[in-house]
This record gives C-alpha cells, sequence and structure tokens, in this order.
C-alpha cells in the first residue's frame, strides 16, 4: 500500500509545482497548506486501515490459540475419563479374579497331593526327605503368592465399594 501513497505524494507535487506561481502569495500558502492536509489525511487513513487489518490478524491468531487450546484440554479431557475407566476394574472383573484364584489354588493343591504321593513312593528315604523339603519351599512361595494376590483383589474390591458409595 506504499505505492498508493507515494504515487499521490508526487502526483501532487507535480501538480503543484506545475501549477502557475500566483502573484498572491498568501493563495499560494493555502493552496499548498490544502495539499498537505489531503496529503496527511491520506496517510492517517491508510495507516488506520494497516492498524485495523494487523488487530484484525491478532484477533484471528488469538481465536486461533483459544481453539487449540479448548481442543487439547478436551482431549486431555477424554484420555484422563478413558484412563480411569481401564483402571478401575468392574464388580464383575474383580468377581472373576477372585473365582480364578480359588479354581487355581484347587487345582494346585490336588497337584500338591499327585507330588506327595509320588515323593512317597520313593525308595531313598534321604531323597525323599530332599523332595518333601522342595516342595514345602514351594507351598511357602505358592502360599505367599496367593496371599498377595487375595490382597491385591480385596483391594480392588475396597476400591469399587468406596467409589459406589461416593455415587
Amino acid at each position: 500500500m506504499k505505492l498508493p501513497i507515494t504515487l499521490l505524494l508526487t502526483t501532487i507535487t507535480f501538480a503543484a509545482l506545475s501549477v502557475s506561481v500566483p502573484r498572491d502569495s498568501l493563495a499560494a500558502s493555502d493552496q499548498l497548506d490544502e495539499i498537505r492536509q489531503e496529503v496527511d489525511k491520506a496517510r492517517q487513513d491508510e495507516k488506520i486501515k494497516e492498524l485495523k487489518r494487523a488487530e484484525q490478524i491478532e484477533n484471528l491468531k488469538r481465536d486461533q490459540q483459544l481453539n487449540q487450546s479448548q481442543q487439547k484440554l478436551d482431549q486431555i479431557k477424554q484420555q484422563k475419563t478413558q484412563s480411569s475407566r481401564t483402571q478401575t476394574p468392574s464388580a464383575v472383573e474383580t468377581q472373576q479374579k477372585l473365582d480364578q484364584q480359588k479354581i487355581d489354588q484347587k487345582l494346585q493343591e490336588l497337584q500338591t497331593d499327585q507330588q506327595i504321593n509320588r515323593i512317597q513312593r520313593e525308595p531313598d528315604s534321604l531323597r525323599r526327605q530332599q523332595q518333601f523339603n522342595d516342595l514345602q519351599r514351594q507351598e511357602n512361595l505358592r502360599s505367599l503368592q496367593e496371599q498377595i494376590q487375595r490382597n491385591q483383589i480385596q483391594q480392588d474390591l475396597e476400591r469399587l465399594h468406596q467409589q459406589q458409595n461416593h455415587r
């Protein structure tokens, strides 16, 4: 937009110079003042237009940033909601875990009974005692693991009860 102002100024200056100089210096001074006022007004109008455009651009940028921020916020909220749903086991899932643990425990008891029967048939008493000791250690370890699982399931159940009570 600099070109039209420059062109306007050049045209006005050329016109002012090509006009024959009136004999009355006051008339010439008035004409020159009018030309200067017109040029100043044209510059001010152009500056106002540029400022308005810059303000509109800034407003558009601000709106775009607000929209992006809102989208990110919505996305985070959605992820948090999905995350809380996947982290909290349902009552059905917790009951299934408990039932599966009971089944696994029964199966393990049967397997242990089979191992005891096999060990009892061992003819070598030293070897039999060693196998009993190994079996005892395995059973202790398994018992501890089951206790940890039961504690975890109990905590899940307590969380579910607390959530249901808060609703």
